[in-house]
């Protein structure tokens, strides 16, 4: 995107050792050492990978046959979806490499030190929908397997039984951190992948690539004219996936070396989601199944894709379903649960990282729980995961722009000023808000909210105006790409947040901005002046 840092001697050195797997991490969110960035682009790949890898998102590549679609058509809206959510995704991954620690923090220089929650806030209530569904669909396949394989009941016991196991796993992985989970990814790619290609032969002779879905030459014009409506609506609930990385990449990032060619970072990430296409096409094919031979499991008012799986499924393979439930699981709750405690740890300061894991999880757990058996969210998680994307996503154009305008550079010491309770820096602003990032994402996210349109399950005040196609999610991405370009150019930002080469496409003002004071600051700290 940039022209690279200069790599300084640490960034060249030897790096130590990584930790054993049962060392509990000890890092939070500050500027991980040099010597203890032991990752390659590689893990990162199985990290983000290993995370979608899932039963999760067999679920969501089921959507295009439940709104409708034919198998081809499906395909389509699938392939769409994960290749613009990979495109959307990847430069997000540069974050952590360069500054050392996670997106939240790095949005300090784009939000301001205090604007930097927003990206908390999203990354929290990413982690809470997409650990929910983890749960419940890898829960619901692991006792409907052993419902048919050893005459389990399923009832709310079980279902309890199997959530809690899977939730109390999932936060004992995440608790000993950064080189548990990755060893837990390395594990769950591999087999996943195994399991789905399993799967390939056991549904191989049901599969009929021309299920023709609703929209036939035969459909009645009111059918037909929900065709786009329901493509574009499967899409994007196909691209919320890779796009829910978007606030968690830099948890895992930040531990690769500064001096890693940004190509290559960026690359693993835009793999990582292109290999999506195993369960979310084993989703789409059994789904197509599904609808041919038990159509019941596939109302659109009351889906059960899991229980359709099930049911169509040859008895060899209920082992198999129990195991990817397992797998998928663990890789899935552990990838959207660890970055939410690690920032949660810098919003409040008295919790260590472990202790933010533990409060998190638990929050989490109840939500899971309540959802479940309480107030029976379970069907509606999927419209809850879109809307979030589609508020995440404005935030991901400003921190990609951001980046663009100032050629990479970052001042590592100004984003930490929040995490040590300290004041002023380059990235201070105006109290500690940049009200032109921090305008640029909510005007573009209320508009994204507005123009929302998901056939059957949620449709904005304005979602209507496109005659029924959601374009909630491209116009928020256009309003925040416009809206924050053209802010920065009005109202110029101070020269001293840019680096040595200063700005790009933006101008810049000479402002002086304030010493950074507080905990841990220098006695007599001298005003931050503009570079030369």
């Amino acid at each position: 995107m940039t022209s690279q840092p200069v790599p300084s001697p640490a960034d060249s050195a030897d790096p130590a050792d990584p930790p054993s797997l049962t060392e509990v991490e000890t890092h939070g969110v500050e500027r991980i050492p040099d010597a203890d960035r032991t990752a390659r682009p590689l893990d990162l790949f199985r990290l983000a990978f290993g995370g979608a890898n899932t039963f999760a998102t067999c679920v969501l590549g089921a959507f295009p046959i439940l709104f409708g679609l034919s198998f081809w058509q499906g395909l389509a809206a699938t392939l769409l979806g994960v290749v613009t959510g990979a495109l959307i995704l990847a430069p997000m991954a540069v974050f952590g490499p360069v500054n050392g620690t996670n997106n939240a923090v790095s949005s300090s220089a784009h939000l301001g030190v205090h604007g930097r929650v927003v990206g908390s806030f999203l990354s929290l209530l990413t982690a809470v929908a997409f650990f929910s569904l983890s749960v419940w669909s890898s829960g619901d396949a692991l006792v409907g397997g052993a419902h048919r394989l050893f005459g389990l009941p399923r009832g709310n016991l079980s279902y309890g039984v199997a959530y809690a196991l899977f939730a109390g796993l999932v936060l004992a992985v995440c608790v000993y951190g950064f080189r548990f989970m990755l060893f837990v990814n390395k594990v769950a790619v591999a087999s996943a992948t195994v399991l789905f290609l399993l799967g390939a032969i056991a549904f191989a002779g049901d599969f009929d690539p021309s299920y023709a879905g609703v929209f036939t030459d035969s459909a009645d014009p009111a059918t037909s004219g929900m065709f786009w409506p329901s493509f574009i609506g499967a899409a994007l609930i196909v691209l919320s996936n890779p796009v829910s990385f978007g606030a968690f990449l830099g948890d895992w990032s930040r531990y690769i070396p500064a001096g890693t060619p940004r190509r290559r970072v960026m690359g693993a990430a835009f793999l990582s989601q292109l290999a999506t296409l195993l369960p979310f096409g084993f989703g789409l094919v059994t789904a197509s199944i599904i609808a041919s031979k038990a159509p019941r499991y596939v109302d659109p008012a009351t889906p059960d894709f899991v229980g359709g799986l099930l049911a169509i499924s040859p008895a060899w393979y209920f082992l198999p379903v129990c195991l990817l439930a397992l797998i998928g699981g663990m890789s899935t709750g552990t990838t959207a649960l660890y970055g939410t405690g690690l920032d949660f740890s810098s919003v409040f300061p008295r919790l260590s990282r472990v202790r933010a894991t533990v409060l998190v999880g638990v929050v989490s757990i109840g939500f899971i729980f309540a959802g479940r058996f309480g107030f029976d969210l379970v069907r509606s998680i999927s419209t809850f995961a879109t809307m979030i994307v589609t508020c995440t996503t404005p935030w991901m154009v400003v921190m990609m722009l951001g980046f663009l305008v100032r050629r990479g550079w970052y001042d590592p010491e100004a984003l930490q000023v929040f995490n040590r309770r300290q004041r002023g820096g380059r990235y201070w602003f105006t109290h500690g808000w940049n009200w032109r990032g921090m305008t640029a994402w909510w005007v573009s996210a209320l508009v994204g909210v507005l123009f929302t349109n998901i056939p059957g399950q949620f449709v904005g005040p304005l979602g209507d105006l496109a005659h029924g196609v959601d374009i909630g999610l491209p116009l928020s991405l256009a309003v925040a790409a416009v809206l924050y370009l053209a802010l920065l150019r009005l109202f110029p930002e101070p020269r001293a947040a840019y680096g040595p080469e200063g700005a790009r496409l933006v101008r810049t003002a000479e402002t002086p901005v304030p010493p950074i004071s507080g905990p841990g600051a220098p006695a007599s700290p001298a005003p931050v002046t503009p570079l030369a």
